[in-house]
């Protein structure tokens, strides 16, 4: 049932925006306080963002790669990051099964893969890393013949195996935690568009399509839309959108599965810079997204179809399994997720602490995100907690240059970048990975 604000004022204490970030802040804080009054505010249906739209990998990866972090912040709070996501994808995975959510849930570990000799080298480091940082028997690596064991896809030559790691249907977790929410006490309010933010009463005016609320706290989940919000100027520099589209393929036969292999569903993603991730779905097809991004400038969000990333989507997942060539496209959809300057999540205080953000997912969200809703219920009622203390609470972020075509133009030439660094890896591929042209 969709909710509609229609109360010209009405004074709370807490008022959330946001998807999984602040439907789960929304139930944490109800239920260590469910004698204060909590609301969602959505300027669409719940899980119209990234919430619903993303690949439903519910994983373990923290920023743009762990050799980014160790370079940027060290050693040790790249450990600190690993065991936050270990958390994480636990929290995730205890949730569904202690709440039997109907989130399509599957505890079935990820790949992470190689098609070039020296993404392959750099695969190897990043196991290296990895295993130096997690749980002993954490990661798995795999050559080539042990990936052919389990999947027909002759393109892979190496592959990190993570198993505690699970895949979801990311549009029915969403509305699962919904209800979870409004089940604790939450009043979730849909087509709700916040058109102002300021101080006021005490604590924050908020001034939306259909109502004005004072709210004593305030948390901004908006993520990828968070330059367009009215109100505080600070978050507003915090990151920009990078838009990454997806397709499904039609049914997979019992046949086409038993050549395929790919009996263990684990998800995979390749440690390419501009990353492909693919997944198997309940009903027996294959989900892929990644590869290419898109931009836009200043605040439009409408880069909803991209019919070039599509269609190299669709000749990316022929090249990696050749024997579905026949295979057509089913569903194809695109989303926004939200890139921090610096490739790293980030949640802060605003002035006086009545407001607080979060941000910068870099489109490795489901666990992370929720996790963040529980920290964020922890700052906000003041809970003194181990998570509370993650060192990504007011960090010092690289700010997104000033300026819509300065910040345009910064993430563009990152982007290039990370480009150029895909083509020189792949040079001497004879089967080379298909981009949009």
């Amino acid at each position: 049932m969709m909710l509609y604000l229609k109360v010209s004022t009405k004074l709370m204490y807490w008022s959330l925006v946001g998807g999984f970030t602040g439907l789960t802040a929304a139930r944490e804080i109800m239920r260590d306080t469910p004698e204060k009054k909590v609301m969602v505010v959505d300027a669409n249906e719940v899980g119209f963002g990234a919430s619903g739209r993303n690949g439903g990998f519910s994983m373990t990866l923290f920023g743009m790669e762990p050799e980014t972090t160790v370079m940027r912040w060290g050693k040790s709070k790249t450990q600190e990051a690993q065991n936050y996501m270990q958390q994480a994808v636990a929290y995730v995975h205890d949730l569904v099964e202690k709440e039997n959510l109907d989130s399509d849930y599957e505890h079935t570990g990820m790949w992470r893969v190689a098609y070039s000799e020296s993404q392959e080298k750099r695969l190897k480091k990043t196991y290296d890393l990895l295993t130096s940082l997690a749980k002993p028997n954490s990661y798995q690596f795999y050559d080539q013949s042990k990936v052919r064991e389990k999947l027909n896809a002759p393109q892979i030559r190496a592959a990190i195996f993570e198993p505690e790691t699970g895949i979801l249907d990311p549009c029915k977790h969403v509305r699962a935690i919904k209800q979870l929410a409004e089940k604790a006490g939450a009043k979730i309010y849909e087509n709700t568009a916040v058109v102002d933010i300021r101080k006021g009463g005490d604590g924050t005016i908020v001034k939306t399509n259909q109502s004005t609320i004072n709210a004593k706290k305030l948390i901004l989940a908006t993520n990828a839309w968070s330059h367009t919000l009215a109100g505080p100027k600070k978050i507003r520099n915090r990151q920009r959108p990078a838009w990454t589209y997806q397709i499904v393929s039609e049914p997979l036969t019992k046949e086409e599965w038993q050549t395929l292999g790919w009996q263990d569903r684990m998800s995979i993603e390749d440690n390419r810079q501009l990353v492909h991730y693919l997944r198997i779905t309940k009903c027996g097809r294959i989900t892929i997204g990644g590869g290419d991004i898109a931009y836009e400038y200043g605040k439009e969000m409408d880069k909803w179809h991209d019919p070039k990333i599509w269609q190299a989507l669709e000749d990316h997942f022929h090249w990696l399994f050749p024997t579905l060539k026949h295979k057509k496209v089913d569903y194809k959809w695109g989303g926004a997720v939200s890139a921090n300057f610096d490739m790293v999540p980030e949640i802060g205080f605003i002035g006086d602490e009545n407001i607080i953000y979060s941000s910068g997912c870099i489109g490795h969200g489901v666990s992370l995100t929720q996790l963040n809703g529980r920290l964020i219920a922890d700052l906000i009622s003041g809970i003194d907690s181990d998570i509370s203390k993650f060192w990504i609470v007011n960090r010092k972020a690289l700010p997104m240059p000033p300026g819509n075509f300065l910040a345009y133009l910064g993430v563009k030439t990152l982007t290039g970048i990370l480009k150029g660094v895909d083509w020189y890896e792949e040079r001497g591929l004879k089967s080379r990975v298909p981009s949009p042209h």
